[in-house]
């Protein structure tokens, strides 16, 4: 591992390289996966097929969209997790992916899914995580996680990944980059937006899941995120169902 302060793909500064973000990733995917008390992970077998089979092909949507800098670079696997308590999702360094249960079972529509799919990934595409930890965790702490294989700080970096808090900038950042992701998709551009509407409506956007949480409010993500598909002119309307429609892989959940 090197320090570097040279701009990644981004044309963002970042001490971590891409091989670190991989290494982080794939540790912390590790210490997730040795953990099911507190990651009840499913397991990909013959009843889980239909739903990993439905995740997997939104995740490659989204990946092929043509808009990803690291689509060749980060590992982009997804996971599941049984949890139907927890409206959460998150994305590792590296490209693993998180959905709980929960979240899936309180959306309604495929594009909701995608939108709020296409926010994580684009935490690890543009890479924030790397960037964030290393400012609050320093960036010696990150060296000894990485080259001293410190198994507490794996679990510390673990825990804090799935509650992350990101900066304004950077939930700013990810809206905008889901809009760019799924206009280059069959799902509706401004996705991530319903999320925050049904919360609205629902008038639960004072206990807004923590991976969508920090700020702006969800009032202004959703007028930001309508003027940025405006932008593009991607925005669409109606749902955009493929073989499997998304009533059907909420019944296929465990």
């Amino acid at each position: 591992m090197t320090a570097s302060t040279a701009c990644d793909k981004n044309n963002n500064i970042n001490l971590l390289s891409v091989q670190d973000d991989k290494t982080l990733g794939l540790q912390t995917a590790a210490q997730i996966a040795s953990d099911p008390a507190n990651y009840p992970l499913v397991p990909r077998n013959a009843e889980s097929q239909k739903a990993y089979a439905y995740l997997d092909a939104m995740a490659n949507s989204i990946k092929n969209s043509g808009k990803l800098t690291y689509k060749d670079d980060f590992v982009w696997e997804m996971f599941l997790i049984k949890d139907d308590n927890t409206l959460n999702a998150f994305c590792t360094p590296g490209g693993y992916i998180y959905v709980y249960t929960g979240l899936a079972k309180f959306l309604n529509r495929a594009d909701d899914l995608a939108g709020v799919m296409g926010h994580e990934i684009a935490h690890a595409d543009l890479r924030h995580t790397s960037r964030q930890i290393t400012q609050t965790q320093g960036y010696g702490f990150i060296i000894n996680v990485l080259v001293g294989n410190n198994a507490a700080g794996i679990v510390q970096l673990a825990s804090q990944l799935k509650d992350l808090k990101y900066s304004r900038r950077y939930e700013t950042e990810a809206d905008e980059a889901s809009v760019k992701y799924l206009s280059g998709t069959n799902y509706a551009c401004d996705g991530a937006k319903t999320f925050f509407e049904q919360l609205i409506a629902q008038e639960k956007a004072g206990n807004t899941p923590v991976f969508l949480s920090t700020h702006p409010s969800p009032d202004t993500r959703v007028a930001d995120i309508t003027a940025t598909a405006n932008k593009l002119g991607c925005n669409k309307t109606g749902i955009r169902e493929t073989e499997v429609t998304y009533a059907q892989f909420l019944s296929s959940l465990p």
